[in-house]
């Protein structure tokens, strides 16, 4: 991919941006968004576009051994200089180290102190009492298990997990251009894994105490294992015990990504072509269906089919919650109108009326809804291009994760929404380092439509509440 071409894709992507956020805050400026948040929005997109614009051009052509240590290391200062400098916003902002309006971050710390404490008193059963008793199955109790384990080896201190979440979302850099280079082809594992380092949703989350980034992390793992095994055929028995122990361990952050890892691999065991012999496709089916019939007969078993009838199958539950709010406009919530916009929702706030931690992230928001583009476009070039193949584990994942995020409560949440990302950095990286120049024309076309998409959105925010 030309230095031209990413920087004229950059320019597009800072100044749809900056069109939106002006023509918003002049059309509804009595709830224009406050100065701080503004600063935050033009400084998370400018760090983007320009910091890839930069730095992808001087990189790309390095030894794959500069190139790995130059991503690990820059991604490693970037999201601890920035774990530990928005700790002291936040304590300056909230009179606490933790995120606007915390609830679960909170209980998670309490939590991990409290099991720590009895942890080190050797009271192991109190520990599992607490989880059996506080959380709301096996998928919640992940996190606070970590949480616990980090405050019994090295203290109480906040900052000690959000180090090691700036790890782990280093490494998810390499492991992107691991897969993306497999998968793809190097120039694409190497634009993915430096879009990856300067996404900035990837580096405010680890200033959070929330389970997202060791969800992503081990998401991406198990994916690039996954793919590692099936594409090198060796079949040993601790080649494969890691990306069983990897899936196993997304169960215990979130149920549906473990489900969805489950499913791409056996949509890539199915459909690799040459990858895998035909006598294997049969035992990769019938392991599969093993796992969900041990699965149907565990405590996972029975979360998986309460989440279907809660959360999936209740898909008028959003809609009912507007209203209940006194909302207009809330059939619109509802999983159908909302689902062709998967890779694009939900869309950036640029009013107040927007919870604080959404405001503080706006940009990073509008970051995604722009490479949505190029992930959506990916798929059409890998048909187009008749590498689909190339394309079923990575898509297989991606597809299914977001169709079950759509169909469900989580529609229009940005928190549920980022343990996609990795892929769809992935896949933007894939249509870009294709892009023929007749595809320019349609990514004009789609920054039009995003613009217009950012005034309906907002104007829609506050007309639901009657101030416009």
């Amino acid at each position: 991919m030309s230095k031209k071409l990413i920087q004229h894709i950059c320019l597009c992507g800072i100044g749809v941006y900056l069109l939106a956020l002006l023509t918003v805050s002049l059309l509804f400026r009595e709830y224009a968004l406050q100065l701080k948040w503004i600063l935050w929005g033009i400084g998370e997109v400018l760090f983007f576009f320009v910091m890839t614009a930069v730095f992808y051009p001087r990189w790309k052509d390095n030894s794959t051994k500069s190139f790995l240590l130059k991503v690990f290391f820059v991604a490693l200062v970037i999201r601890v200089a920035y774990a530990v400098g928005v700790g002291y916003y936040y304590y300056y902002e909230t009179g606490m180290s933790y995120e606007y309006d915390a609830a679960d971050s909170r209980w998670y710390h309490g939590s991990a102190l409290l099991c720590a404490q009895w942890l080190k008193q050797g009271d192991l059963m109190s520990v599992v009492r607490y989880m059996r008793c506080t959380t709301m199955g096996f998928s919640d109790q992940g996190y606070p298990l970590w949480l616990t384990l980090v405050y019994f080896v090295f203290g109480h201190s906040l900052l000690v997990p959000r180090i090691f979440k700036g790890v782990m979302s280093a490494y998810l850099c390499v492991l992107v251009y691991k897969l993306g280079k497999r998968t793809f082809g190097e120039s694409t594992g190497r634009l993915a894994a430096v879009l990856c380092v300067f996404m900035p949703i990837l580096v405010q989350i680890c200033g959070i105490h929330s389970k997202e980034t060791e969800l992503m992390f081990l998401s991406v793992f198990a994916l690039e294992r996954i793919d590692w095994l099936i594409r090198s055929k060796r079949y040993t028995f601790w080649n494969i015990l890691v990306p069983v122990l990897l899936t196993g361990l997304t169960f215990g952050f979130r149920t549906i990504v473990g489900m969805c890892l489950i499913f791409a691999c056996l949509v890539f065991i199915l459909f690799s072509d040459g990858l895998v012999t035909k006598r294997g496709k049969m035992v990769g089916v019938a392991g599969v269906i093993l796992v969900f019939l041990v699965f149907l007969f565990t405590s996972i078993g029975s979360e998986m089919k309460t989440i279907y009838k809660v959360r999936f199958a209740e898909m008028s539950y959003r809609s009912e919650l507007y209203e209940s709010m006194g909302l207009k406009y809330s059939e619109l919530a509802k999983s159908w109108y909302m689902a062709p916009g998967a890779f694009v929702l939900p869309l950036s706030p640029m009013v107040e009326e927007s919870p604080d931690n959404n405001k503080m992230i706006h940009g990073s928001t509008y970051v995604k809804n722009f490479m949505a583009f190029f992930a959506m476009l990916s798929i059409v070039m890998a048909i187009r291009q008749k590498k689909w193949r190339n394309f079923i584990l990575v898509g297989a994942f991606e597809l299914s994760y977001l169709a079950l995020i759509m169909f469900s409560f989580a529609a229009n949440s940005e928190r549920y929404h980022e343990a996609a990302i990795p892929m769809l950095l992935l896949m933007s990286a894939y249509a870009m380092t294709h892009l023929r120049h007749k595809d320019l024309k349609l990514l004009y076309v789609y920054c039009g439509l995003l613009f217009v998409a950012l005034l309906a959105w907002n104007w829609l925010k506050l007309s639901a509440r009657g101030l416009v």
